[in-house]
C-alpha cells in the first residue's frame, strides 16, 4: 500500500496529511465507506489521469461520518473545498480536477481555493 505526505506550500500545515494513494479501481471504489472513523491528519488521495469534473466527482454513500474534499488539478493547485456530509449522493469539483483528498473535517479550513499542494510519496 503506497502513501503520500501532502503538504500546503501556500498555507504550511502544522502536521502535514499522510494519505493513502488510490490509482486502482478497486481502492478508489472502496475509498472510505464503512470506515468506523478518519484520524485527523490521515484520508485517502484519489488519483485521476487527467483533469475532469465527472471522473473526480464522489458520493457520500455508505459513509458513517462527514468528511473534507479537497479537489486537486494537475498543476496542484486546489480547484474546490466541500464538507461533505455522510450519505450525500453526489459531490463534483467546480472545476476539473486530477485528485481528490478525503480528509479528516476539521481539515477543512486548512485548504483555499488556489492553494498549491506537494506530494511526497513515502
Amino acid at each position: 500500500m503506497s502513501h503520500v505526505i501532502i503538504q500546503n506550500s501556500t498555507h504550511p500545515l502544522l502536521q502535514p496529511i499522510r494519505a493513502k494513494y488510490c490509482r486502482s479501481f478497486t481502492s478508489k471504489f472502496a475509498g472510505l465507506m464503512m470506515k468506523p472513523e478518519i484520524d485527523q491528519f490521515t484520508g485517502i488521495l484519489l488519483v485521476e489521469k487527467r483533469d475532469s469534473r465527472v471522473e473526480t466527482s464522489i458520493h457520500m454513500l455508505f459513509m458513517r461520518f462527514d468528511i473534507t474534499v479537497v479537489w486537486i488539478n494537475s498543476d496542484m493547485r486546489v480547484v474546490d473545498i466541500k464538507l461533505a456530509r455522510k450519505w450525500q449522493p453526489y459531490l463534483a469539483p467546480a472545476q476539473p480536477a486530477s485528485f481528490v483528498l478525503e480528509t479528516h473535517p476539521q481539515q477543512f479550513s486548512s485548504f483555499k481555493i488556489g492553494d498549491y499542494l506537494e506530494f511526497f510519496h513515502e
